[in-house]
């Protein structure tokens, strides 16, 4: 069989997500598309995609890291969540294949900028953004939030045959109000259930991250413990910098 991909970084790093933790997450170079079918395979075991590449926490000295994920079919929104879907009612959501813009590459600059989040002296470029979001491995879309046609948000999203990845979500800092983060992700369960579809997968849960414990406020979900899937049915709480924004505790995208 031909080789599909290849490692090209495999190494000990800081941990992003627990202060005085080493992580070990190597970075695998697709040589080939990823067929929708296999993709749903890698995410049952815990892969995130960035550009071309997949990766997943393979940590020698922790596993505080688990994948979580939705079913879509049994979710229920929280009464705070339906009180955050009233609230933006006025917002229109369009889906389609991932694409640059200028006005895309400027919303997401000012989403990093104003809300403390970028933490590089150099500003994402047309290359930097299309390496990250549009130039995929898989099938990848976008979901665009607008108020009376001004672009508000943009959500990037993978898809595998039955299921969806989250991918990463940045907004219009002027409208923190609206808690555009929980927003987005109660759109792509509702987009992914409209189409049939599985299970969202949201990345990374770690109990003691603050940036990644509001995850667990989507219920009914399940999170990857020891190789199987074990069912969460109540929904926690959400932290304070979650229900500003949601996306607050989005900000490293995939997670």
């Amino acid at each position: 069989m031909r080789t599909r991909e290849k490692i090209i970084q495999d190494e000990l790093e800081a941990c992003p997500y627990i202060e005085g933790a080493r992580a070990r997450l190597p970075m695998r170079w697709q040589l080939r598309q990823v067929p929708g079918e296999r993709f749903d395979e890698l995410l049952a075991l815990g892969d995130r995609r960035v550009g071309r590449m997949l990766y997943r926490t393979t940590c020698p000295e922790c596993t505080a890291c688990e994948p979580i994920r939705v079913p879509v079919a049994g979710f229920v929104p929280t009464r705070a969540q339906r009180r955050i879907l009233n609230k933006n009612k006025d917002i229109t959501v369009e889906a389609g294949p991932a694409t640059y813009s200028d006005e895309k590459l400027a919303l997401y600059q000012r989403h990093k900028s104003e809300r403390g989040l970028d933490r590089s002296e150099v500003p994402m470029n047309r290359t930097g953004y299309e390496g990250w979001f549009v130039h995929s491995c898989t099938d990848t879309i976008e979901m665009i939030y607008r108020v009376q046609g001004r672009m508000i948000g943009v959500g990037i999203v993978d898809l595998g045959q039955r299921d969806a990845s989250s991918v990463y979500f940045f907004f219009d800092p002027d409208e923190h109000r609206r808690s555009l983060g929980v927003f987005s992700v109660l759109m792509e369960i509702a987009w992914l259930r409209a189409n049939g579809g599985r299970h969202l997968y949201l990345g990374l849960y770690v109990e003691d991250c603050r940036h990644l414990v509001y995850k667990a406020g989507y219920a009914p979900h399940e999170r990857l413990r020891g190789g199987a899937w074990l069912p969460t049915a109540e929904a926690r709480p959400p932290t304070a910098a979650a229900d500003d924004g949601g996306e607050a505790d989005e900000d490293d995208g995939p997670g």
